[in-house]
C-alpha cells in the first residue's frame, strides 16, 4: 500500500473516531451556582478553547510586539536590496522569538495570575479570561500613543473616562496597530538613510565614469551589506527594537 493510501486510511480512521467521540458527547449543561453565576458544560469549554487558538495568529499580530518587529525586517530587506534572503520563513522565526522574549514577562504575568489559577480550578473561566487581559492591555496601553487612542475614541464615540486604563478594550486594540505601524515605519526610516546614501554615491560614480547601462544595484549591494556586518547590524537592530518597547539594552 502506498504512503498516501496509508495516511488517507488513518485520516479516515480518525474522522470515524471523532465522530464516534462527538456523538458521546454530552449536551449543553447549565449549572447554577449560589451566586447567581453560571458554568457551561466542558464540551462548550473545549468548543471555546479551540475557537480561541484558531483566533491565535491574529491575536499574536495585534496584540504583541510582532507587528513592529516583522515590519521593520521586511524594510531592511528592502533596503539592503535582497530581495529574497534572508527568506520569509526566517525572518517570521526571529520576529516570534524575539516577541517571545519581549512579552515574557506579559506572558508569566497571564500564567501567574490566570492560568495557573484556573487550572488549579480556584477561578471561572470568565474570571480567566478577564485577568488574562490586563497585562496585555497594561502592554498596549504603555506603546500606544494618545492621539491614536483618541482618534477611535472618537469615532467609536466612546463614552467619556476617567483614567485611560479604563478604555474599551476593542477600541484599545486598533489604537495599538496603529501606533506600531506608525513606530515600525519610522524605525525603518532611519534604517533606509545609510543604505540610500551609499546607493546614491555609487550611481553618481558610474555615471561619471559614463557606465550607465551598469546597474548602481549590482555594484552598491556588496559595499551595503559590508556596511552592515561592520556595523553588527543584526545586534543593533534586535537591540534597538527591544529598546524601543523599554527593555533595557
Amino acid at each position: 500500500m502506498k504512503f498516501w493510501q496509508l495516511a488517507l486510511t488513518a485520516v479516515a480512521l480518525l474522522i470515524g473516531a471523532d465522530a464516534v467521540a462527538v456523538v458521546e458527547l454530552p449536551a449543553l449543561t447549565v449549572t447554577k451556582d449560589a451566586d447567581g453565576s453560571e458554568n457551561y458544560s466542558i464540551s462548550i469549554q473545549v468548543l471555546a478553547v479551540m475557537t480561541i487558538l484558531t483566533l491565535l495568529p491574529s491575536l499574536v499580530i495585534m496584540m504583541t510586539a510582532f507587528t513592529r518587529i516583522i515590519i521593520v525586517f521586511a524594510i531592511l530587506r528592502q533596503a539592503i536590496g535582497m530581495q529574497q534572503t534572508p527568506s520569509n520563513q526566517i525572518l517570521v522565526g526571529i520576529a516570534m522569538f524575539l516577541t517571545i522574549f519581549i512579552m515574557a514577562p506579559v506572558f508569566e504575568e497571564v500564567y501567574q495570575l490566570a492560568v495557573e489559577p484556573y487550572m488549579e480550578e480556584s477561578i471561572t473561566p470568565s474570571d480567566a479570561l478577564q485577568t488574562a487581559s490586563q497585562p496585555f492591555r497594561a502592554f498596549m496601553l504603555e506603546q500606544t500613543r494618545e492621539g491614536d487612542l483618541d482618534m477611535f475614541m472618537r469615532l467609536s464615540d466612546h463614552e467619556k473616562i476617567d483614567v485611560i486604563e479604563e478604555v474599551n478594550f476593542f477600541v484599545l486594540v486598533p489604537a495599538f496597530m496603529t501606533s506600531e505601524l506608525k513606530t515600525a515605519f519610522q524605525i525603518g526610516f532611519m534604517l533606509f538613510i545609510p543604505f540610500l546614501i551609499i546607493d546614491m554615491v555609487v550611481a553618481s560614480v558610474l555615471m561619471s565614469m559614463g557606465m550607465m547601462m551598469l546597474s548602481p544595484l549590482i555594484i552598491s549591494l556588496p559595499f551595503k551589506i559590508m556596511l552592515f556586518v561592520l556595523v553588527d547590524g543584526w545586534v543593533m537592530i534586535m537591540g534597538t527594537l527591544a529598546s524601543s518597547f523599554g527593555l533595557a539594552t
